[in-house]
């Protein structure tokens, strides 16, 4: 269980959220971050080159999957991948740790995850496309889309999590809008803040209810400010078990299941099942998500 205290709102540990953790970052992935954060904040290493360095590794595992005919290269992309994971752990936990956390941090970060992906979907394409066609290529773009889609509406769920059940300010969510234009700041300075707000906006609608539920939820909120603890206690009771439940769509289970298919020599078969298999439990989370939500807000208005 999370070892924080029921009302400290904006609390910002520097582990990610144990009680909505998948195993395998709960037991494997995050406790090796832990460790070699420690390292680079010795070593005064920012959380920006921590992400980069992760995309190196992922960029390489897209490498050596292009050769997965051979089981040696396989096993070397797994194991890229899996660099890559830690990774990607230990530049949030540093950026929470070193408090340096930024719009620049998580566009970067998001930017890292799709480049790794697209390297190894790329890289394991480049193989079948040889062997069974450029049609592959279409079939691979596909479900590259499917997995931007899917990882978004993942990811929503994570970061309200967040920041409706703990309140944390690294977690919360920019305005859609854009503030009106400060003078002296430059169009790149305002480019993190711009990607940051697209981004977010894809992701509440591919996350169905979001935004309304969002805006619905802050009202509360600030009208009921004596409940506050309250509520967010309630909000992490009602949502933890169905963040879990999204872990399906993670990056975890897509890296086993392309070190399966790679190994199996059955790459193709990846690709139908992001598409197919993923879509459809991408669907039915959205319609369960929808009643949660649905049911969550009417027992606050019973309260």
């Amino acid at each position: 269980m999370n070892n924080e205290p029921a009302g400290a709102a904006g609390a910002e540990p520097v582990r990610r959220t144990s009680e909505i953790e998948d195993v395998t970052n709960l037991y494997f992935i995050h406790p090796i971050s832990a460790k070699l954060v420690k390292l680079f904040a010795r070593l005064g290493i920012s959380p920006n080159t921590v992400s980069i360095g992760g995309m190196a590794c992922g960029v390489l595992a897209g490498v050596a999957y292009s050769g997965y005919h051979e089981r040696w290269c396989a096993v070397a992309g797994f194991a890229l991948m899996l660099s890559w994971h830690i990774l990607d752990g230990a530049d949030g936990q540093l950026a929470r740790l070193t408090k340096s956390y930024s719009d620049l941090g998580k566009v970067l970060d998001g930017i890292c995850d799709y480049v790794t992906f697209a390297a190894v979907y790329v890289g394991l394409a480049v193989t079948l496309s040889r062997d069974l066609g450029g049609w592959v290529w279409w079939l691979v773009a596909v479900s590259g889309i499917c997995h931007a889609l899917q990882s978004a509406a993942y990811e929503m769920q994570r970061q309200e999590y967040n920041f409706w059940g703990w309140g944390r300010k690294s977690a919360a969510l920019p305005e859609l809008q854009a503030p009106p234009r400060r003078q002296g700041v430059s169009f790149m300075q305002r480019m993190p803040d711009i990607i940051h707000r697209r981004y977010t906006r894809m992701q509440m609608l591919v996350a169905g209810d979001a935004l309304a539920f969002h805006r619905t939820l802050a009202k509360i909120l600030a009208a009921r400010p004596a409940s506050d603890a309250l509520i967010r206690q309630r909000y992490r009771e009602a949502f933890a078990p169905a963040v879990r439940q999204w872990a399906i769509l993670s990056a975890n289970y897509r890296t086993l299941a392309i070190a399966a298919a790679a190994l199996l020599q059955v790459p193709l078969f990846y690709f139908v099942f992001e598409i197919v298999g993923l879509g459809f439990i991408l669907i039915v989370l959205l319609a369960k998500q929808r009643a949660r939500y649905r049911q969550f807000l009417e027992e606050l208005g019973e309260m």
